[in-house]
């Protein structure tokens, strides 16, 4: 008997199917569909949101004002480790140097897991100010983001709602988070590093890991000023795929809550896709 390479792939096993990726055509719709589901949520809440998420696998994107800028806050602090751990990889800096009394890992981990104000500004301070970060977020040839400012001098300042500096636009931010993941710009072992400490994130539990199901792996950073609400980060799929995503939140009431479902509705489309294309595959048969 002659089989199709498509025959194959499905009598390889549940685990082969796995890896099938969805036709064009399907993922197309299903990134439609998941835009228009996203539009709907947020047509009957107050505020603005600016939402990306990208498939690492392989770079099917959905986004709702994905080319607006939105004040970052503290999700700048993932471009300031990001130059930070570019360094030790190069050997000019270590995790083991000192910042204002303090090895750089626990200033580090502070920052992230705690979103420790005072930890990013010694960063900052001991990379070189705001103006190196930015840097490094142009040699990794992000557009759409910019940094601005310490967080000393971010808090002083006041119209954040409105602010042009420290901004980014949401597909901005995944592609920082794509360049954080895919080995390019950090070693495999920074890579680790930095993700260890986004999976330890201790705020803004009811954000993007609000309503996921119990145990789904995420890695995130959040962001908090009067009127802004962020959450940045990967979430692991049940296939293993992982899935890049930022939501931007300012204005309105019940920014959580909605960053919380427009998480789910990503994960549910996501984590659906193998399922709908092992089913395509079987009608096309």
């Amino acid at each position: 008997m002659r089989f199709t390479p498509l025959s194959r792939l499905l009598l390889m096993g549940i685990a082969t199917c796995c890896a099938i990726p969805a036709p064009a055509s399907a993922r197309s719709l299903e990134l439609v569909e998941l835009q228009r589901d996203m539009n709907a949520l947020l047509s009957g809440r107050s505020g603005e949101y600016g939402i990306a998420a990208i498939d690492l696998d392989d770079g099917s994107t959905a986004m709702v004002n994905g080319g607006i800028p939105f004040p970052m806050a503290s999700t700048v602090k993932l471009a300031i480790a990001g130059a930070y751990l570019a360094e030790v990889d190069q050997g000019r800096r270590s995790l083991n140097d000192m910042v204002n009394g303090r090895t750089a890992a626990k200033a580090m981990e502070a920052m992230i897991v705690r979103s420790d104000n005072l930890a990013a500004d010694q960063m900052f301070a001991t990379l070189g100010g705001p103006a190196k970060v930015q840097q490094w977020v142009l040699s990794h040839n992000i557009s759409g983001m910019r940094v601005d400012r310490t967080i000393a001098q971010l808090l002083r300042e006041r119209g954040h709602l409105a602010d042009i500096k420290d901004v980014a636009t949401p597909v901005a931010m995944v592609q920082l988070l794509k360049i954080l993941d895919s080995g390019t710009a950090l070693s495999s072992q920074s890579r680790a590093y930095l993700l260890g400490l986004m999976r330890q994130c201790r705020t803004g539990t009811r954000r993007i890991r609000g309503l996921l199901p119990a145990g789904t792996l995420v890695e995130d950073k959040t962001g908090t000023l009067d009127g802004i609400t962020n959450d940045v980060g990967f979430i692991t799929m049940p296939d293993g795929r992982r899935v890049a995503i930022a939501v931007f939140a300012r204005g309105g009431r019940d920014r959580q809550p909605v960053i919380a479902e427009v998480s789910r509705m990503i994960y549910d489309r996501f984590a659906d896709s193998v399922r709908n294309a092992v089913a395509a595959f079987m009608r096309l048969r």
